[in-house]
């Protein structure tokens, strides 16, 4: 049986519910449902894990990790407190002996029971505590900065060589040469990217390519990714096995461990050995094969989106945007730029405009007035015909 919001128990401030465990975030929304106890090991859990765990509505959400360090300021906790989704701190990694998969759980306070025993106990995290963890993560920013700008240059010098040079693409059907591309991440907003790029993807019908999770984002938006790029953790069997072509994002020291996954599932591939991020690839692709516009949906440019990808520098990603030039626009650009060819507002000016041409035409011309005279005369008449019946 599905479980589903039916299947929680509330008793004051006790709730009873099915618990549902992962240790990878990303794998266990898969199997949440609403109502759900959400069991999570996310030290610093992200932006983009926070809104997926939103979206599913658990009761309440167990992490065996800290869920903000203050080691930064990550908003991930603080979205999923203000949401009304209760945090429960730190129970530590005994959790996932204690319970299984499907176990009913009663969670009591910062209490999580089981068949009567308490399985763990951990902080219940407030929206005050959060709030001031992250204001004195704000004073760390500026060491943050310095790290993470040696280590850009650090990679820089190793990689720029590999990175600048020519590019040995691998042979792929997808056609990119004088089209536009919207490559697509599962980042930080990438729902409300794709809502507001719909009029652009219907009358452009530019290439889509999913990065990882990025093809299921443009399958549950209604659309169907030419290309899937990535590693191939964090995209569903149904998204690979939609006839998109594959292209599995091998590193430079010669391993691609997607491959293995689409050899199981009996799907054909093609492997693009290079340093970087799958996004960056998939960028890489569509430039190198011709691409008029490329514009990219979800991906992370800020110090925090880096930081809450536990990135330690950006130089693939700043190399790659200085190779692309201005063939790269941020989706939020395009949806800035790209208006609908007619909007109401245009029609109305336009019926206004005929409006008042009318008007002016009625008031200088005699012949004009005339008919209208003629016109008003026959109307009285009718009007007067339709009394006497009556």
């Amino acid at each position: 049986m599905k479980p589903s919001a039916q299947t929680v128990a509330r008793n004051g401030d006790t709730v009873t519910a099915i618990a549902r465990l992962d240790k990878k975030t990303k794998n266990l929304v898969k199997r949440l449902h609403e109502g759900d106890v959400a069991i999570i090991d996310h030290t610093d859990v992200d932006m983009v894990s926070a809104e997926s765990l939103i979206e599913k509505k658990p009761s309440c959400i167990v992490n065996a990790a800290c869920s903000v360090t203050g080691s930064y300021p990550n908003l991930g906790p603080l979205t999923i407190v203000a949401s009304g989704i209760t945090i429960i701190d730190e129970v530590g990694g005994g959790v996932f002996e204690r319970l299984k998969e499907g176990d009913a759980v009663q969670v009591e306070g910062n209490r999580v029971i089981h068949a009567g025993a308490e399985v763990a106990v951990g902080n219940l995290l407030t929206l005050e505590e959060i709030e001031r963890r992250i204001e004195e993560s704000k004073k760390k920013l500026g060491r943050h900065l310095g790290d993470f700008a040696a280590n850009t240059v650090a990679l820089l010098e190793a990689e720029k060589e590999i990175l600048l040079e020519s590019v040995d693409l691998p042979l792929i059907r997808t056609q990119f040469k004088g089209r536009h591309v919207l490559v697509v991440v599962r980042g930080h907003d990438y729902k409300k990217d794709l809502a507001v790029l719909k009029s652009y993807i219907r009358e452009i019908r530019p290439v889509l390519v999913g990065v990882d999770g990025g093809a299921d984002a443009l399958i549950e938006a209604g659309y169907k990714p030419q290309m899937i790029v990535g590693d191939m953790d964090s995209v569903s069997d149904m998204a690979l096995r939609g006839k998109s072509e594959l292209v599995v994002h091998g590193y430079a020291d010669g391993r691609a461990p997607g491959k293995k996954r689409l050899d199981e599932l009996g799907l054909q591939s093609t492997t693009f050995h290079y340093p970087g991020t799958s996004e960056d690839i998939a960028m890489l692709m569509a430039y190198e094969k011709g691409a008029e516009m490329i514009a990219l949906v979800g991906s992370h440019n800020s110090l925090i989106e880096f930081l809450d990808k536990d990135r330690k520098g950006m130089a693939s990603t700043f190399l790659v945007r200085l190779r692309l030039g201005s063939t790269l626009v941020d989706a939020k650009g395009v949806s800035e730029l790209y208006r609908a060819r007619v909007k109401g507002w245009h029609l109305a000016l336009m019926a206004l405009a005929a409006l008042v041409t009318i008007i002016i035409v009625v008031l200088l011309s005699e012949p004009a007035r005339q008919f209208i005279s003629v016109m008003a005369l026959r109307f009285q008449v009718w009007l007067m015909k339709l009394q006497n019946l009556i």
